[in-house]
């Protein structure tokens, strides 16, 4: 399990263990903040870093070493 804390996601590097469209490379480009304030942050938009796509997934998920990995490899 990748150690990390959701504030100190913004602007990291992912890599995809499984890619999906040849897309293996992403940067996380926004945290979603919740509508209440002060709750905890459920999702974040990551970037393809080829084809600028981007797609919200939940931040848990980066810590699945099966799916993600830190930095790009």
């Amino acid at each position: 399990m990748n150690p990390l804390h959701p504030k100190k996601l913004l602007l990291s590097k992912w890599t995809a263990l499984a890619p999906v469209n040849k897309e293996k490379h992403f940067l996380v480009t926004k945290v979603v903040e919740p509508e209440a304030p002060g709750g905890p942050v459920e999702w974040v938009d990551i970037d393809a870093v080829h084809s600028r796509q981007t797609r919200r997934i939940a931040w848990e998920t980066l810590r699945d070493d099966t799916l993600w990995r830190q930095g790009w490899v």
